[in-house]
């Protein structure tokens, strides 16, 4: 297709810097937007890679930045990465949150981290980019605690009907990944379906968490089109519908012109 009947996607997750990435950044980015992505958000999660993501954003008009500290790098500090925010480019803080599945710092430091870079996203009204693993009752509390942001995102959501609507009550914005072509993620395609249009973005994670048919791979953002599409097909709607809606929301959120 081209023209007008292709869907326009923005993969509004994805680590194009990471050396995985096939034919590396700038090879990934002309893929994709011959495959219909016209925008990315690079994401941060510890200084180097929110270096990295500055970096691209500053030779690509269509890439975005975040800054943010990763609940695996919190013993980092959050003072490791603030001083970046002022960096041109920059469009969110985050991703930042809990994992308990790995704990690969303590979870005290986690949390602190995490409470950190809400206020933040307060303090600099910027959108909050969310990673929860294992730990959904204790991230909820964080946020009620400290005020969810006005603009958050439950980036690579993974949870069910339940958690998405614990999400909805707290008017955040739930990003779906190649994890919902999973034939095993029962739960998270009836998540998909339910999921108002208007509070939805689509991902890749990329370079992990490639997309059926391509899983076992280093995923890339090309591949947003075929996450995208497995959504509108679980739901009976367009791809041209679904890459309308999540591109004007993922547009909405970071502030993308």
């Amino acid at each position: 297709m081209t023209g007008r009947s292709q869907p326009r996607w923005i993969d509004s997750h994805c680590h194009v810097y990471d050396e995985r990435t096939p034919g590396g950044a700038h090879a990934a980015l002309d893929l994709a937007r011959k495959a219909g992505v016209e925008a990315f958000v690079v994401v941060g999660c510890d200084r180097d890679s929110s270096l990295a993501a500055i970096d691209a954003a500053r030779h690509h008009d269509d890439v975005f930045a975040t800054v943010g500290l990763h609940p695996h790098e919190a013993s980092d500090g959050v003072t490791s990465i603030t001083d970046l925010l002022d960096e041109p480019h920059v469009v969110a803080i985050g991703e930042a949150g809990l994992d308990y599945h790995y704990d690969n710092s303590p979870r005290d430091r986690q949390r602190s981290a995490f409470e950190e870079q809400i206020a933040i996203a307060h303090d600099r009204d910027l959108p909050l980019v969310i990673h929860t693993r294992s730990a959904w009752d204790d991230t909820f509390d964080i946020l009620d605690s400290a005020g969810v942001p006005s603009r958050t995102v439950f980036h690579c959501f993974t949870g069910g009907p339940t958690e998405l609507e614990r999400c909805l009550e707290r008017d955040t914005y739930v990003s779906f990944s190649g994890i919902v072509t999973f034939r095993s993620a029962t739960d998270l395609q009836l998540a998909a379906q339910a999921c108002p249009l208007d509070r939805m973005l689509v991902e890749t994670d990329s370079p992990y968490l490639a997309p059926v048919p391509f899983r076992g791979k280093p995923n890339q953002p090309a591949n947003v089109a075929t996450v995208g599409t497995a959504i509108a097909d679980l739901r009976n709607e367009s791809a041209l519908d679904v890459a309308a809606a999540t591109s004007r929301n993922t547009r909405n959120v970071f502030g993308l012109t």
